[in-house]
């Protein structure tokens, strides 16, 4: 005859619980020296394998969307950066903005955290959760182009309106045409009102008809991604060489990426114009 503790280790098995049955003869034996009840015990098991399969989740999530390697809002240093409001940051990590469909925008010079920031609240989302995919600009525009080719643009912008965040890095960094332009338009316009994002950029929000080649579509681009949003500056010197700002050469440290350019001209919700 099977006994009580056989048949518990052969439902695990049957039910895939690989953690709860490593821990099963600990667990009996806390149970039989007193140490737990045996609803303790119960919770104990069914706890320790919840914790082995949110783990798998959680990495599986963050490689799906593109976060690794990992950052988090504990490891980002505040102190290098006064500009930047430490409880704003925080209360954007409680992710109401997802909810309401907003779009986060983190400008400032290169280095200065932007995209630390950003991974940070996508893996804050992943561990709530939230479906996430995270990208360049030039990537998401490459891909579209490429989907654009092959008869799949609709189907590309479909896969980009599924998450509940889309990330959009590096926006400045590298020129767009004016065709780039009017994909990536398509599908901010796409998500407008319905998914969140969140960019980073080093330009202003007046430089981005330079970016995208196109100031009708660059204007219409604001026009919904500053509809409702969130505007956070950052002014300061670059996050990234922060222990190194002694290794840049004295007469090219005026030019370096640790001497932030001037901040964005303005900020704001351009006036319509068209679209």
């Amino acid at each position: 005859m099977i006994s009580v503790t056989e048949r518990i280790r052969q439902s695990m098995v049957s039910l895939h619980m690989a953690r709860a049955l490593e821990t099963l003869d600990h667990t009996l034996s806390r149970l039989e020296r007193g140490d737990i009840s045996a609803i303790e015990a119960i919770d104990e098991l069914l706890a320790e394998e919840l914790n082995l399969r949110e783990g798998r989740r959680i990495n599986v999530a963050l490689r799906t969307a593109r976060l690794m390697p990992v950052k988090t809002l504990e490891s980002f240093d505040f102190s290098f950066q006064p500009s930047l409001d430490r409880n704003r940051i925080m209360a954007l990590a409680q992710l109401e903005f997802i909810k309401r469909a907003e779009v986060v925008h983190f400008l400032g010079p290169p280095g200065t955290g932007k995209s630390h920031l950003a991974t940070a609240l996508g893996v804050a989302a992943v561990k709530a959760g939230r479906s996430v995919y995270r990208c360049t600009l030039a990537e998401l525009v490459e891909a579209l182009a490429k989907a654009e080719r092959e008869g799949r643009l609709a189907e590309k912008i479909r896969f980009h309106t599924r998450a509940s965040l889309l990330i959009v890095d590096e926006i400045g960094y590298l020129p767009i045409t004016s065709g780039g332009a009017n994909l990536f338009f398509q599908l901010v316009n796409a998500r407008y009102e319905k998914g969140a994002m969140i960019l980073t950029s080093n330009r202003g929000f007046a430089e981005w008809g330079e970016v995208f080649g196109d100031p009708v579509v660059a204007t219409a681009l604001l026009d919904r991604l500053l509809h409702h949003a969130v505007v956070v500056q950052i002014e300061g010197a670059s996050y990234r060489l922060r222990h190194h700002a002694d290794l840049i050469p004295e007469h090219t440290r005026s030019h370096a990426s640790i001497n932030p350019p001037p901040p964005p001209a303005r900020r704001g919700r351009p006036p319509k114009n068209g679209g």
